[in-house]
């Protein structure tokens, strides 16, 4: 294998890898019910009230906002944005499908609890990985990004992170209430960890673990 070809193997690796752990991160933050991941609540939240397949929702509403990310911030988009937003949602799906009603896993509390541990995790690592393979991120992971630039680099990364992260959660809480669902099973200690520290978790991956891997270092 020539040297050109190494760096471009490794970011597919990266990228596949990122996305198997998002995709594990949310079927584990629905798995624990202590609450979701921001974007999956307002996702749940959404889909709940439409009655419709979560996987199905988040493909539509991934769709939106790659239109917006399109017009701007193209740099984000790559083969990695289409695997991410076709994938994660049904990926999740299944994996709740396995344990719940393949392998009818009784979900005790210290189940759930590491169920919550390794959903916070993964989600970090998850991101971190996806954004340094650069092949393109996830659109709702652009919206961040987004963010800082619209600001011209007067907010942070992980700030940015904190506000979308933030705002996804309340509309999510919202429209479970307008559905009368149990908002429970979206929102809970794992939502608001996620919703406040999910953008320096994905940064402290991101330069002490993705890019050291990377770079081989």
């Amino acid at each position: 294998m020539t040297a050109n070809k190494n760096p471009f193997v490794k970011r597919c690796i990266m990228m596949v890898t990122g996305i198997l752990f998002i995709g594990i991160c949310v079927g584990a933050f629905r798995l624990s019910a202590f609450g979701v991941d921001a974007f999956t609540c307002m996702n749940l939240g959404i889909s709940g009230f439409l009655g419709m397949q979560f996987g199905t929702w988040q493909l539509i509403m991934n769709t939106a906002i790659l239109i917006v990310v399109f017009f701007t911030a193209r740099e984000c988009i790559g083969a990695g944005t289409i695997v991410n937003m076709v994938c994660v949602g049904y990926m999740a799906d299944f994996i709740c499908w396995i344990v719940q009603d393949q392998l009818q896993i009784a979900m005790t509390l210290p189940l759930r609890i590491g169920a919550l541990i390794a959903g916070s995790l993964f989600a970090g690592i998850g991101v971190a990985f996806y954004m340094v393979a650069e092949m393109g991120i996830a659109p709702y992971d652009s919206v961040a990004i987004i963010i800082q630039k619209q600001a011209k680099g007067r907010i942070a990364f992980q700030a940015a992170r904190v506000m979308s992260d933030v705002t996804v959660v309340v509309i999510g809480v919202a429209f479970c209430l307008l559905a009368r669902g149990n908002l429970w099973l979206i929102i809970g200690i794992g939502t608001i960890c996620n919703a406040l520290f999910n953008g320096p978790v994905i940064q402290f991956f991101k330069t002490h673990l993705a890019e050291p891997l990377m770079n081989g270092k």
